[in-house]
């Protein structure tokens, strides 16, 4: 099969594109022709040895897949050949990822795709679906009518976070840095947009939110001003951060425990399948009822995967700016 991979970390040149031998599904496992897959932050941090983890050789990277059904292995129930799936956890804790034309996944990991949802949309949701979800739902418990910042709501997870939020019944304040991603954020569903390159962000979301404040701070970036988090934030608030691993902003204790907030942090790669398979199943519905679309930013066919990972790296790392939504690579592109 064709397939992108690397035999030792480094930066995007170290990818590769060749041939390597079609897997065979082993127990419990279900091959999958891919029909899509997904760029994460995370996949360039792994290939850039940022992230420290026992990688197999030669190591096709990925998280995120979305095809059909080719093969099962013994013991795969619910599954059989030409059932349409998608999933994510690949590339992670010694399992191949997804950059390949065919790519064995564990059946724990993979969810029906619905009708009307194409690979290319499954497979960009997978991740950024997944870990929205567990944020908003699974830790800050949000419930309908509350306010929900996000900050980044037109990045991978930020447009998932806004479209969840309103599906739930909730009000959304995002901030974005232009005025075409001020557009893309209210046909996404926010209720106020904040161009934080020229507006001021606490003035705006005072404004929106009144006396009641944030209850729900979804935090997709390196925290770095906590004060003005909790300035902001309402009685009983809820704080999510999932990203920045050397992040270390100054806590302000004081006004934290005097509004009685709280603070969640999680990695999705440390959720069990059956919390995981919570965030699919209504994402699932979501997508299949049009409340749910991912962005998709560019296309690379899978032979140029090491200029997607250097386009990710960009964005992820120098902030270029040059990039809004995910990238999808496709296999048969």
């Amino acid at each position: 099969m064709k397939a992108a991979f690397l035999e030792t970390t480094g930066a995007p040149d170290v990818i590769k594109f060749g041939d390597l031998p079609t897997p065979e599904p082993k127990a419990g496992e279900v091959r999958v022709r891919v029909g899509a897959a997904s760029l994460n932050p995370i996949d360039t941090y792994i290939r850039a040895g940022m992230v420290n983890m026992t990688l197999p050789k030669p190591f096709v990277p990925g998280c995120d897949l979305a095809g059909a059904v080719d093969a099962v292995g013994p013991g795969v129930v619910g599954f059989k050949p030409g059932d349409r799936v998608w999933g994510s956890n690949q590339g992670l804790f010694g399992r191949q990822g997804t950059f390949a034309e065919y790519a064995c996944v564990g059946q724990q990991w993979l969810y029906p795709t619905p009708a009307g949802v194409s690979d290319e949309q499954a497979a960009a949701l997978a991740l950024v679906g997944i870990t929205a979800y567990l944020g908003l739902l699974q830790c800050a418990r949000l419930k309908p009518g509350e306010w929900v910042f996000v900050n980044g709501g037109t990045g991978g997870v930020g447009t998932m976070v806004v479209q969840m939020a309103k599906a739930a019944g909730a009000k959304v304040v995002t901030t974005v840095g232009s005025d075409e991603k001020v557009g893309l954020a209210r046909d996404l569903g926010a209720d106020v947009v904040v161009n934080y390159k020229t507006e001021d962000i606490t003035a705006r979301a005072k404004e929106a939110t009144g006396a009641v404040g944030i209850q729900v701070w979804f935090e997709t970036q390196p925290p770095s001003d906590l004060d003005k988090t909790i300035e902001l934030m309402g009685p009983r608030g809820r704080i999510v951060v999932m990203a920045g691993r050397t992040a270390r902003p100054q806590f302000p204790n004081g006004p934290f425990y005097v509004k009685g907030l709280s603070l969640y942090g999680f990695a999705m790669f440390n959720m069990s399948p059956d919390e995981q398979r919570v965030c699919a199943d209504d994402i699932n519905r979501w997508a299949g009822e049009g409340k749910l679309k991912a962005v998709i930013g560019r296309r690379f066919p899978l032979s140029r995967a090491a200029e997607a990972h250097q386009l990710q790296e960009e964005n992820t790392l120098k902030k270029a700016g040059t990039l809004t939504g995910k990238i999808v690579v496709l296999p048969n592109g």
